[in-house]
């Protein structure tokens, strides 16, 4: 998700000036394409008018009530400051919980059924400082509006399921806690689409950014005095098994730690190539890497069930997040989450269940040590999930079981 970045004069001068910590580990020092790039999150409440308006149901459908749901979050996933009066940012909006219909069919009283709805934004984002702590923004770019419908028993689509391209509209008050850490009151908006019968949204909300910056000579001194190995990269082959079922899965769902999925996993082989670009002096590191995976499902979806198994492979490319909780003699011992790595998916519908289009995301999670004299050997357990974030109007999810991985650090 990114480019275009700092000034590289002054990467040289820290060079010339400060030290030759940086020279013996440049990861260390942020990339710069994570110079002054930033991530944030707002709560607030999310308005559309879905109503009797959409439920374009055939004779014999009653509508009995629309409940809107209105909490709702936007994430900004990648934002870049180009300098304190522009900014660019990619930015996820979604509802903590969906639209609800109730209606009744026949016999069948007060059926439910949900819409689901989210808003992706690529927008630029100009700020004008009025302060010394505070800005105004405004905010405006591409939108693009998923909806997931419902059917009637028939078939018949009684709320479309669209994506469609719009604009993306808002503007802001933001205070200024440090050069990091700014609050924000803002508001969004994209306007009614007539031809597919989608409501305008809007959204209020209070939220954060976090601004990264680069690493000050003093830390990069003490990350080059630690004596921890970090290593560069390394390769990992794993296999993945049902064997001891999914309750890890199904419990980290459940306390909306990760997710689940309608498809399961039954067993598969995967290779893994992933590279250190930065870490902390003790603990935390972003890596980067790619996965290629051949997979069996169970023959069980979420809804149905069939006799045959179906096998699939993916391609992905992933981001890590991974903190270092233990340094030892004997191992370092790490977590780790990574989230919407870009993946490509070689079937669209597995056991009965539609996951969408071909591209779709690939998140996981696990526990894992780096051990030997020199930290050349590594070790990982984790679990896994392909959805594509409701991207498409259609989004089964695959449910990856308990993985072991074992790989080889150079």
């Amino acid at each position: 998700m990114r480019t275009l970045y700092l000034k590289i004069i002054l990467s040289v001068l820290v060079l010339l000036n400060t030290f030759n910590a940086l020279a013996q580990d440049e990861r260390a020092q942020l990339p710069l394409a994570l110079r002054n790039a930033y991530f944030g999150v707002s709560i607030g409440s999310i308005n559309y008018d879905f109503g009797a308006a959409q439920f374009q149901a055939p004779a014999g459908y009653t509508l009995n009530n629309v409940v809107v749901n209105h909490t709702a979050v936007r994430l900004v996933l990648y934002g870049y400051e180009f300098n304190k009066y522009l900014s660019a940012q990619l930015t996820y909006m979604r509802p903590v919980s969906w639209v609800f219909y109730y209606y009744d069919h026949g016999a069948q009283k007060n059926e439910r059924s949900s819409v689901w709805m989210n808003v992706g934004g690529l927008t630029l984002r100009p700020q004008l400082p009025i302060s010394n702590h505070f800005s105004i923004n405004s905010e405006a770019g591409l939108a693009i509006v998923t909806r997931h419908g419902f059917n009637a028993v028939d078939g018949t689509p009684i709320i479309t399921g669209v994506s469609y391209p719009t604009v993306l509209l808002g503007g802001g008050l933001n205070y200024h806690i440090n050069a990091n850490w700014r609050l924000m009151l803002s508001g969004a908006y994209s306007p009614k689409n007539t031809n597919v019968n989608q409501p305008a949204t809007t959204f209020i909300s209070t939220g954060f950014n976090y601004k990264l910056t680069p690493v000050s000579d003093k830390r990069l001194e003490k990350a080059a005095k630690t004596g921890y190995i970090n290593p560069k990269q390394w390769l990992q082959i794993g296999y993945s098994s049902n064997i001891a079922g999914y309750e890890i899965n199904n419990s980290l769902e459940k306390v909306s730690l990760f997710w689940g999925g309608d498809v399961e996993v039954k067993q598969g082989l995967s290779l893994n190539y992933q590279r250190n670009i930065f870490h902390s002096p003790k603990y935390f590191a972003l890596d980067w890497g790619v996965n290629a995976s051949t997979w069996q499902t169970s023959g069980k979806g979420k809804y149905v069930i069939y006799p045959t198994k179906e096998s699939f492979f993916t391609f992905s490319v992933f981001p890590v997040l991974r903190f270092n909780f233990l340094h030892t003699q004997p191992v370092d011992a790490y977590c780790y989450y990574s989230v919407a790595g870009p993946t490509y998916i070689s079937k669209v519908r597995l056991d009965g269940v539609e996951t969408g289009e071909h591209f779709t995301f690939q998140d996981t999670m696990g526990l894992g040590v780096f051990f030997g004299e020199n930290r050349n050997m590594n070790a990982e357990l984790k679990i896994g999930h392909y959805s594509n974030g409701n991207v498409f109007p259609l989004n089964g999810a695959v449910k990856i079981p308990l993985s072991l991985n074992v790989g080889y650090a150079f």
